[in-house]
């Protein structure tokens, strides 16, 4: 049995290594950007039913990324062990890891229902006084934290997938949640044919569905192909120290994501300070970040390959294959985030108006935002791609770090500060200025992994 899985489980350690990561990567940066396009046709369906809903299922973004921040950040503490376990021939430990880990997000789900349940309404109470925002809010928030089981299990079988290099089947299951809420979005939300009209309940219904079925297959997946790995829980029972070497990387990871919810929550509060702007500021914040996932989430995809073949290299003990594989989703990294960054800039105004049947409507804020904000685009590839090799490595608490200072420690007061000039155009720039105190520390983070980790592998 063992020589049947020699060559599967020896693929991060042989292969050429931009065949290998380009192999890794391509599926999940297509898929990812599938994701990212069922992310802004989801807005746009919603942004026709006014800008109360557009609004609302903007103001939820804090919310759903927390949710994402508890599913892939442990995920990320997943991958890491069961690849480094991989690597080190550790099959029983990779088997505890994948069993261990959907543990977890059974208890993550019910986490997210009762915060669904008990505590929407407060959210959104807090962040505008428009009752037609707040009781949409509700409701959308409400379905998708409270069946976000679909979400937890698919984030969590996926990452399996791609611990054992499986990436074509990872894509397989993603793109098909993406497609499924692509296709009942406009059905639910507008009543197409025998479909009733759910308005936002719909978006929030066809969103679930889809991460449920997506859920489903990535089981199937794992069960029939998954050989590397054996999920079973017969007789299982939660293992403290398995679960500890998950959350240390993952809980780093865990609060790195969450730190975007508590910066766009304070963002968002910033914005009411504009009195007769703040909705429409707050609407074009939104439509920013379901516009900048179309250009990170292809950046993702590349980071969602290179950490398993960094994590599987560094179990293995090969740092050229690790160094080599830094530079090259560095150099990727760099190239999507500028042609991210000439999109932004060039075609600004018909992105925005794809968010409104009235042309032109949100440009006075618009334009100069996504502007300003996608300066920081030109530094964000090196940023995310550091931010990753550390959570491989198992030195997640640097990504966290790195993460803390751009959001908390300089763009929030950076953006507080520049409001009290009164002029909305600077807040905008406190993005920019997070992303270089971001590279800076990056730069300083890498260079101390690879002189104190990965260089020493070689001897």
């Amino acid at each position: 049995m063992a020589s049947n899985e020699t060559p599967k489980e020896n693929k991060m350690g042989t292969m050429p290594v931009n065949k290998l990561l380009l192999t890794m990567s391509f599926p999940m940066m297509l898929s990812m950007l599938v994701q990212a396009l069922y992310n802004i046709v989801d807005s746009i369906f919603v942004a026709k039913l006014g800008q109360d809903a557009l609004q609302a299922v903007s103001l939820t973004f804090p919310l759903q990324n927390l949710l994402i921040a508890f599913a892939s950040g442990t995920a990320v503490g997943i991958n890491a062990l069961l690849s480094k376990s991989l690597g080190e021939k550790d099959f029983d430990r990779a088997n505890k890891a994948a069993v261990n880990g959907l543990f977890l997000a059974a208890v993550h789900y019910v986490i997210f229902l009762i915060i669904g349940v008990f505590f929407a309404r407060f959210f959104f109470a807090a962040q505008t006084s428009n009752t037609a925002v707040i009781e949409n809010g509700v409701i959308y928030a409400g379905v998708c934290l409270g069946l976000s089981f679909g979400s937890f299990f698919q984030v969590t079988l996926e990452r399996l997938l791609l611990s054992t290099g499986k990436s074509f089947y990872s894509m397989i299951t993603q793109m098909t949640g993406a497609i499924i809420n692509l296709i009942f979005d406009p059905l639910l939300i507008f009543g197409i044919g025998f479909f009733p009209r759910l308005g936002v309940l719909g978006a929030a219904v066809a969103t679930v569905g889809g991460q449920m079925v997506a859920a489903l297959l990535a089981l199937y997946f794992n069960i029939r192909v998954n050989t590397e790995i054996k999920i079973s829980l017969r007789g299982f029972r939660p293992i403290l120290a398995i679960i500890k070497r998950i959350y240390s990387v993952g809980l780093p990871s865990i609060i790195m994501i969450s730190i975007a919810s508590i910066m766009t929550f304070g963002i968002n509060k910033i914005l009411r300070a504009f009195d007769e702007l703040a909705d429409t500021a707050q609407t074009v914040f939104g439509i920013y970040y379901k516009l900048q996932s179309f250009v990170f989430m292809p950046v993702f995809g590349l980071n969602n390959g290179m950490v398993p073949i960094i994590a599987y290299n560094y179990g293995a003990r090969r740092p050229e294959r690790m160094t080599k594989t830094i530079r090259l989703a560095v150099t990727y990294a760099v190239i999507l985030m500028l042609a991210g960054f000439a999109i932004f800039q060039i075609f600004t105004e018909p992105l925005l108006n794809l968010f409104s049947d009235t042309p032109g409507a949100l440009s006075e804020i618009g334009v100069p935002a996504l502007r300003i904000i996608s300066i920081s685009f030109i530094l964000a590839g090196f940023n995310v791609i550091c931010g990753s090799v550390f959570q491989a490595v198992g030195n997640g608490i640097l990504s966290m770090i790195v993460s803390i200072v751009r959001q908390l420690v300089v763009l929030l007061p950076a953006a507080y500060l520049l409001s009290l000039a009164g002029s909305i155009n600077l807040v905008w720039y406190s993005f920019p200025i997070a992303e270089l105190a971001s590279l800076i520390i990056s730069i300083i983070f890498l260079a101390r992994t690879y002189k104190k980790v990965i260089k020493p592998l070689a001897n």
